[in-house]
């Protein structure tokens, strides 16, 4: 087993948390952009092709909780928890869209030409994809907890 001197281990934890940083801001870009895109769909009833973000999101989305749960497993302390906010933000835009279409009675539900509008229901999938990598780092969290508490 390789040993790491605690001045090694101070300076990878330093560079992990820069890391982390750059990538909480890149990610917080993208969900913006991501946002945005699915607004102006919405509110664009197939004016706007979809913007087909949804995959390239998650990845990013995923990058960074993988690097944060490698920044705890490497016993670095955060005080914060950025990430929740990603699955807040949509969470809350999910539901104001459905709130929109229910009370302009199902007008955001059809495109200009009368055919279906997917939009409401890719903000959903997102949705429930950025929980599921929620859930994914909670549970890493507590698998690491009880590791320690053996």
């Amino acid at each position: 087993m390789v040993q790491i001197s605690g001045e090694n281990l101070s300076r990878i934890r330093r560079v992990e948390r820069e890391i982390n940083r750059k990538l909480f801001f890149i990610c917080a870009v993208v969900t913006v952009v991501a946002m945005l895109m699915t607004l102006i769909e919405f509110f664009g009833r197939g004016e706007f092709p979809s913007s087909r973000i949804n995959l390239f999101y998650m990845g990013v989305l995923f990058l960074y909780s993988i690097h944060k749960e490698m920044i705890r497993w490497l016993e670095e302390k955060t005080e914060d928890r950025q990430g929740e906010y990603f699955l807040y933000s949509w969470i809350g835009l999910t539901v104001l869209l459905y709130t929109i279409n229910f009370l302009t009675k199902d007008y955001f539900c059809y495109t200009t030409n009368g055919g279906p509008a997917e939009c409401i229901r890719e903000a959903s999938v997102i949705t429930i994809e950025v929980a599921i990598v929620f859930l994914f780092t909670r549970l890493s969290k507590v698998l690491k907890v009880v590791i320690e508490r053996r």
